[in-house]
């Protein structure tokens, strides 16, 4: 079966960012993604992982504006000098924490402008830093209105276009069924490019067990796939306390304690 992480911003968020390391590992999980850690200082993070034993899977970069700007830029014309400085800044950061990904967010445009440019952008964050994994996902357009990357077909053609071996796609089941209608489909397609694994149910983005992806079915894809990373738990808990909505996990326990 395949080894579990959790994303710490949407599970276990009932709980303040710095105890929900703790809460992580004592629900067993052994690594941890975070879509957005820059509020706090680096130090912080990297102390709480330690204490609990965690590895940091994935952060999103570019990092957010606080001054009200969007959460992503890679594919918008204009802003290439903003995303390079960025990127150094994020990279910088993810050494603090030894991060294994970094989400390269390609933000709101459209148009073969926005496409050179997020292409532009990916080769030069993927040349810039040789031994960082970068990856770039498909978010649905009812979710994200406007944004670039809201197609498999297109992220495999952007791919295509960077051709950089650190670069690789994020896949996202509950994405993945939103966009495309059948998510174990769209791993048979494009999974083979894949380098790291998010799963949420459909069409609620609650914790497995509801809607229309056989989990089962896709966990076995994604196994017999030969996919070798980390399947990482990223949706909203239907239930008041996290821990009680992991019940999905009963009998699956590769990657826990």
């Amino acid at each position: 079966m395949p080894r579990f992480a959790a994303n710490i911003t949407m599970l276990f968020a009932e709980l303040p960012y710095l105890e929900r390391f703790t809460a992580a590992a004592a629900a067993g999980f052994t690594a941890v993604e975070i879509l957005s850690p820059y509020e706090f200082a680096a130090k912080e993070t990297q102390r709480a992982l330690l204490a609990n034993g965690l590895d940091l899977l994935l952060i999103n970069a570019p990092p957010p504006n606080y001054t009200g700007g969007d959460p992503g830029y890679a594919a918008r014309p204009g802003g290439t000098d903003r995303f390079q400085r960025d990127i150094r800044r994020v990279l910088r950061y993810g050494d603090v924490l030894d991060v294994s990904l970094i989400h390269i967010m390609a933000g709101y445009a459209k148009g073969d402008e926005a496409r050179a440019t997020f292409v532009e952008n990916l080769r030069w964050a993927a040349d810039y830093a040789p031994g960082q994994q970068f990856t770039i996902e498909p978010l649905n357009s009812g979710d994200q209105p406007g944004y670039f990357l809201d197609d498999y077909n297109l992220a495999a053609e952007v791919l295509d276009a960077v051709a950089r071996p650190n670069v690789g796609l994020q896949y996202d089941a509950y994405h993945a069924q939103v966009i495309h209608g059948d998510a174990a489909q769209v791993w048979d397609a494009f999974g083979n490019r894949a380098v790291h694994v998010q799963i949420g149910a459909a069409p609620g983005r609650c914790e497995p067990g509801t809607g229309p992806i056989d989990f089962d079915a896709l966990f076995h894809a994604i196994d017999t796939s030969g996919y070798q990373g980390w399947v990482s738990a990223e949706y909203t808990p239907s239930t008041t306390r996290t821990e009680d909505s992991l019940g999905w996990m009963t009998g699956r326990v590769v990657g826990l304690r």
